[in-house]
């Protein structure tokens, strides 16, 4: 089935505020129950409850974190999310400001069912450890 851009675009605007709410539960309410999101090829986190972890152990590293959304491009029930990450590592009170992507297979219901993205590590790393 084709979706409605404007109605991913919806989702897109809607993941993007619940990034910045930094809340796990609201982050992982844009998936499908059985989801399944990767990071730059790493194991993937399969299901709200898994991905709320993820996110939230993420949150609690960047407590000032804010996401946006940089653009998003869509076809049929499929997009991509281009996004900037700002905020200061709880750890070494570095900021950080690092671009990614996530291919996103959106399911009927208008949900994320399907995520596969990724960014620059090294210079995440490096930025962690050094700041901007």
């Amino acid at each position: 089935m084709s979706l409605d851009p404007e109605d991913i675009r919806e989702l897109a605007e809607g993941y993007t505020q619940a990034w910045c709410s930094r809340s796990a539960q609201a982050v992982s309410a844009c998936f499908t129950e059985d989801a399944a999101s990767i990071i730059n090829d790493g194991e993937p986190s399969v299901g709200r409850a898994t991905i709320a972890d993820a996110m939230g152990a993420f949150f609690a590293d960047f407590p000032d974190l804010v996401l946006t959304m940089d653009d998003i491009r869509t076809g049929g029930n499929k997009a991509i999310f281009l996004w900037t990450l700002e905020g200061t590592n709880a750890e070494t009170g570095k900021r950080v400001r690092i671009g990614g992507w996530q291919n996103w297979r959106v399911s009927d219901d208008l949900l994320i069912a399907h995520a596969d993205g990724g960014y620059d590590a090294e210079e995440y790393e490096r930025q962690v450890r050094e700041g901007l």
